[in-house]
């Protein structure tokens, strides 16, 4: 009798230990690969949902679609899809937050107000840019990491950076230092996400920045396993074939020297501990240091732009954990080639692609953009801050970052790049 209730008892910890296992692992890994995918097929940037299936498969996957297309009506408005236009109230422009003056100076926030081009693609730019980002996706002598990857085989966690909005039929992919904070703003006043006192809010800049960056206040891609089950992956390829999707870009050295800018040249005090710390020992010979990053900065010890970048250059870096979001690849964070972006927006004509986006989803009328993140660097400011980094690795480091500057249009940096 005893030994068949120990039987019993190891079979119910067994089944519940392989259940967590399999959640785990699909949960990091993605689906695809818990069906025993061995091989990348090539992706097919211009069809995101897969192949049209035969016999009971069909049928099976048909009545899935129903099901999923079912749920994705439930909080879908078709005032962004369809032609039909929701008239909003118009809204009066944001205010201006309360910056610090190391942060004003840091960040640069441009206050004026600026008259955007009216047009519906002004020049046919994004027209162009969807075009030159889909010829280098199909393009086979065109190779970086994880080209040829399909979305079935990109592992959930890549996926996080993909903010999904089903009231407005919106799938948004930030990047950091893109003018993601007030992008995610715009998102949250969208879909409703978070409440102030038990309303939405309404002014983007009245979300409060601790809120914008908490992960817990949207809703993106790698959180669907656990809310949909099996059906995530299918139900994330019927929104992407179906939602509007955008991303913003940025010229990848700028966006470096920006990154490099606001978390080390203010004091952060989780990147000093994770980031500065490990640097300043490995890079600049110094030991000892502070326990805190005020500490550090009163004593003058902070991470110079040559620790960062050979930070960057390092190859054990990545051997301990993949690039933080800050410096990672555009590519690597949004997977251009794996999903078909409608809109492709830069920080260089951020008013203008802003404004037009907003127009594009038919929530113009709804919210404005809040002011924008001025762009203060110039072809001579790039070169002040690459004066004293070794041509070696402002080689090196246009051949870890070529990818982006290839996919979005950026010309290469030639006067970084020779003697």
């Amino acid at each position: 009798m005893t030994q068949t209730r120990l039987f019993r008892l190891w079979l119910v910890l067994g089944s519940v230990f392989m259940v967590l296992l399999i959640i785990v692992y699909w949960d990091n890994v993605g689906t695809a690969h818990f069906y025993l995918h061995t091989s990348f097929p090539r992706p097919h940037p211009l069809e995101p949902l897969p192949t049209p299936l035969h016999g009971p498969q069909k049928e099976f996957a048909s009545d899935v679609d129903v099901f999923l297309q079912k749920l994705l009506g439930g909080g879908l408005k078709q005032n962004a899809l369809s032609g039909k236009r929701t008239e909003q109230p118009s809204v009066p422009a944001s205010s201006r937050p309360v910056l610090s003056n190391a942060e004003e100076s840091v960040r640069g926030y441009d206050w004026s107000t600026r008259d955007a081009q009216q047009g519906p693609d002004p020049g046919g730019q994004q027209a162009e840019r969807r075009s030159v980002l889909r010829g280098l996706c199909a393009n086979a002598s065109f190779v970086f990491p994880a080209k040829e990857r399909s979305f079935d085989d990109i592992p959930n966690y890549e996926l996080n950076h993909l903010i999904v909005d089903d009231r407005h039929g919106v799938i948004y992919c930030y990047v950091p230092k893109v003018a993601c904070t007030n992008w995610k703003r715009v998102m949250i006043v969208l879909s409703e996400s978070l409440l102030d006192r038990g309303a939405p809010y309404r002014d983007p800049l009245d979300i409060p920045r601790e809120y914008v960056h908490n992960s817990s206040t949207h809703l993106t891609f790698n959180k669907f396993w656990r809310r949909y089950g099996k059906f995530s992956r299918h139900l994330m390829k019927i929104k992407l074939k179906k939602y509007t999707k955008f991303l913003f870009v940025r010229d990848p050295f700028v966006r470096l020297i920006s990154a490099f800018r606001s978390k080390f040249q203010l004091e952060n005090e989780e990147f000093y501990r994770k980031f500065a710390v490990p640097m300043l020992k490995m890079y600049a010979n110094h030991t000892g240091l502070p326990a805190s990053v005020s500490e550090a900065f009163s004593a003058g010890l902070k991470v110079s732009f040559a620790n960062f970048i050979q930070y960057l250059l390092d190859p054990r870096t990545e051997k301990l954990a993949p690039f933080n979001e800050h410096w990672r690849q555009v590519h690597r964070l949004c997977h251009p080639c794996q999903i078909d972006y409608d809109f492709v927006g830069k920080l260089e004509t951020l008013e203008q692609d802003a404004a037009q986006l907003l127009r594009l989803l038919k929530v113009d009328k709804l919210l404005h953009f809040p002011p924008s993140y001025r762009n203060r660097t110039a072809s001579s400011w790039e070169e002040h801050w690459f004066a004293t980094i070794p041509l070696a690795w402002r080689q090196q480091l246009y051949k870890l970052y070529e990818a982006d500057f290839v996919l979005f249009g950026y010309p290469k940096p030639e006067n970084l790049l020779r003697d």
